[in-house]
C-alpha cells in the first residue's frame, strides 16, 4: 500500500492584505518546511494570483469556495475555470462556515464538488458535525451522510483531500483530542472502504481541522488515519511552519 502523504492545508479565511501576504511568504520561505509534506493554502480569490506571484512554489494556493457552472449570471461567485486561469488547482468545498453560515446543503456541496473535479481541480471537501450533533451522539450519521453526498459525485478520489472538522472546535480553542480525531478517521476510512472501494479507502487523505496549533500538531500527527490538517488562524502566523513540520 503506498504511503499517504503528508497534507497540509492553510484556510485564510476572510484575512489578509497584501503586506500580510507578503509576511506569511517570508516565514514560509524562512520557514526550512517539510518536503514530506504537500502544502495548500486557502486565499482569499481576490488576492490569489499575488499570493501564487509572492509564496514560495513549493507551497500552492487554494480558492475558498466556487461556484457548481462555468460561467453566468451569478453575482460574486467565482468558476473552477477561473481558479485555472489565474494557476491555481485547488479549491476548499464544504467548509463548515459555508454550511452554517451561508446555508449550503449537503446537495449543493456535492454539485460543486463535481463540477469543480470535471474540470480538473483537486478538492479539500470537508465534513463535520455541529456541537449539539456530538453531544446527542450524532457524528458519525452527520460525518457519513455528508461524505456520502459528496462520495456519489465523486470522478477521481486521487484529487480529492478529506478534512474532518468538528465544528465545535473550529475557531473556539477546543480541538478533538487525538483519540477523538483518529476514531472519527478511522470510521471514515470505513465507510470509504464500504461505500467505494479498499484502494480509495486506503490512498485517500483524510485531514483534520480544528483548533490545531503548534502545541497541540505533533500529537495529532502521531495517529494513524489523521493525514495531516487544516488549519484556520494559525497558518497566519509563523508557527504554521511548526504545523507543516509536524512529521519531522
Amino acid at each position: 500500500m503506498p504511503e499517504r502523504k503528508f497534507f497540509v492545508g492553510g484556510n485564510w479565511k476572510m484575512n489578509g492584505s497584501k503586506s500580510s501576504i507578503d509576511g506569511i511568504a517570508k516565514f514560509l520561505s524562512d520557514g526550512n518546511l517539510d518536503p514530506n509534506t504537500e502544502i495548500v493554502v486557502g486565499c482569499p480569490s481576490i488576492y490569489m494570483d499575488y499570493a501564487i506571484s509572492k509564496l514560495p512554489k513549493n507551497v500552492k494556493v487554494s480558492a475558498q469556495n466556487c461556484y457548481k457552472v462555468p460561467s453566468g449570471a451569478f453575482t460574486a461567485e467565482i468558476s473552477p475555470a477561473m481558479i485555472k486561469d489565474i494557476g491555481s488547482d485547488w479549491v476548499i468545498l464544504g467548509h463548515s462556515e459555508r454550511r452554517n453560515v451561508f446555508g449550503e446543503t449537503d446537495d449543493l456541496i456535492a454539485e460543486k464538488v463535481a463540477h469543480a473535479l470535471s474540470e480538473g481541480l483537486n478538492v479539500i471537501a470537508c465534513v463535520g458535525e455541529l456541537l449539539e450533533e456530538r453531544e446527542s451522539g450524532k457524528t458519525q450519521e452527520v460525518v457519513f451522510r455528508q461524505t456520502k453526498k459528496i462520495a456519489d459525485k465523486v470522478s477521481d478520489w486521487s484529487k480529492v483531500v478529506i478534512a474532518y472538522e468538528p465544528v465545535w472546535a473550529i475557531g473556539t480553542g477546543k480541538t478533538a483530542s487525538p483519540e477523538q480525531a483518529q476514531e472519527v478517521h478511522e470510521q471514515l476510512r470505513k465507510f470509504l472502504k464500504e461505500n467505494v472501494s479498499d484502494e480509495v479507502a486506503n490512498s485517500t487523505r483524510i485531514i483534520y481541522g480544528g483548533s490545531v496549533t503548534a502545541a497541540n500538531c505533533k500529537e495529532l500527527a502521531k495517529k494513524a488515519d489523521v493525514d495531516g490538517f487544516l488549519v484556520g488562524g494559525a497558518s497566519l502566523k509563523p508557527e504554521f511552519v511548526n504545523i507543516i513540520n509536524a512529521k519531522q
